[in-house]
């Protein structure tokens, strides 16, 4: 009871001391005398763990539930603690993978073979069929392993807009359908912000605007489980139709919102975001944002989200060489992360391109933008503010490239596509 009131007041640290102190207490044969409380302790503790960064205790607490579970669906919650620990290090694919394989086991099939095209006008019709009052007042979901597999799946859409784009339609699709057909659950807003955010990427603003505060209102009726992820996109959409800095201050209320509900994850996500829009539109002077990403790095570490520290110091890399500074700035992750994570992939190869232009280092501004084109379709589904940097320093690359090339009409083009 201690750990769930700590839980309760956010401080997960403290929760997980006492979670832990109740496994330390429970006896030889408790599986057997108490599996109920045993169950209980050891979800909670994996969780609390999970929360706090502490990622190898939140795997050991795991492990023993699926090891003494009696049933599968008693062993969901810790499998879906397991595939947010391999999400949130350098496991990204496995963690995926792992998620695929568990929905399955639930029956339920992402149809991927499909067009893309074809699964995302499928949701524009059937979200047709209903008006956002309605979609509102759904019923609530109540079968337990529906309530489950939404989390998987919602866990899936920031993952796959990583490294597995292609797929985000279908697994929004498949939260939306089930959301409408079951009931609505504390993760349903994650379909409708992703939806809005994907469609608002392929052309169509106003439409994604609607649903990304369609989303917002979902979070007032299933609660705020998954607010700061849920925010986090959505402001990202709002910045494209909103005055900037103001839709930039909703990334302080995502960041709040996450760390109120153990999410760390997220809370890194809504700060890394607003400190990229900063650095690309918002006139703050760059040791300002050194300050804060050094304040962010800090963060990243105690959580051990290493997706996010890589990112983090490719951007410290590019803001000290403005600033004029020589310091080095490395870690040892990133190699891994770049052959594995599309979406690191891309930033490098974008910060590369974008630090060799902004020095007038013609060969390397080339060679790496070619990366960049290589890799730019294969991350990030969703719509960010980021892209509009992308576009504007590739294409201004490419121009430069076209005034000395030989091959001028193919860089040219590629200039005009990032008008």
């Amino acid at each position: 009871r201690a750990g769930q009131k700590a839980m309760v007041m956010s401080d997960f640290g403290a929760a997980y001391s006492y979670f832990n102190h109740g496994i330390s207490f429970l006896q030889e044969g408790h599986w057997q005398q108490h599996y109920d409380l045993s169950l209980r302790l050891f979800e909670l503790a994996a969780k609390c763990a999970l929360a706090i960064g502490d990622l190898a205790n939140s795997k050991l607490h795991s492990e023993q539930v699926m090891k003494e579970a009696r049933s599968f669906e008693d062993a969901l919650n810790v499998m879906y603690i397991s595939t947010c620990a391999l999400a949130y290090s350098s496991g990204l694919p496995d963690s995926i993978q792992k998620s695929i394989e568990i929905l399955r086991m639930l029956d339920i099939d992402l149809q991927e073979s499909r067009s893309t095209e074809a699964c995302v006008q499928e949701t524009i019709t059937l979200l047709t069929t209903r008006t956002d009052e309605e979609i509102l007042n759904t019923r609530q979901m109540t079968e337990p392993t529906m309530i489950i597999a939404l989390k998987f799946l919602a866990k899936l859409e920031l993952g796959m807009t990583q490294i597995k784009p292609r797929l985000v339609p279908f697994v929004t699709q498949k939260i939306i359908e089930l959301s409408l057909a079951k009931g609505i659950s504390p993760m349903s807003p994650i379909g409708f912000v992703y939806f809005g955010s994907l469609i608002s990427k392929r052309g169509d603003i106003s439409s994604g605007y609607r649903y990304v505060k369609l989303a917002l209102s979902l979070l007032d009726k299933v609660g705020r489980e998954c607010a700061g992820e849920v925010i986090c996109i959505a402001t990202q959409v709002k910045i494209f139709v909103e005055p900037m800095q103001a839709a930039l201050e909703h990334h302080n209320d995502g960041y709040a919102a996450s760390i109120v509900a153990g999410d760390a994850f997220n809370a890194v996500l809504n700060t890394l975001l607003k400190n990229s829009c900063m650095f690309v539109a918002a006139g703050v002077k760059l040791q300002t944002i050194l300050e804060e990403y050094d304040k962010l790095e800090r963060l990243a570490k105690e959580n051990n989200h290493l997706i996010f520290l890589v990112h983090i110091k490719q951007l410290q890399r590019d803001i000290l060489r403005l600033i004029g500074s020589d310091e080095e700035v490395t870690t040892p992750e990133e190699e891994k992360l770049i052959a594995s994570n599309n979406s690191v992939l891309k930033t490098f190869c974008f910060r590369k391109a974008y630090i060799s232009f902004m020095f007038r280092s013609y060969d390397d501004a080339k060679e790496n933008v070619l990366k960049f084109f290589d890799c730019c379709e294969n991350a990030w589904a969703n719509l960010m503010m980021t892209h509009i940097s992308n576009a504007l320093y590739t294409g201004l690359i490419s121009f430069w490239v076209a005034r000395k090339s030989r091959d001028a009409q193919c860089w040219i083009a590629r200039g005009n596509e990032s008008k």
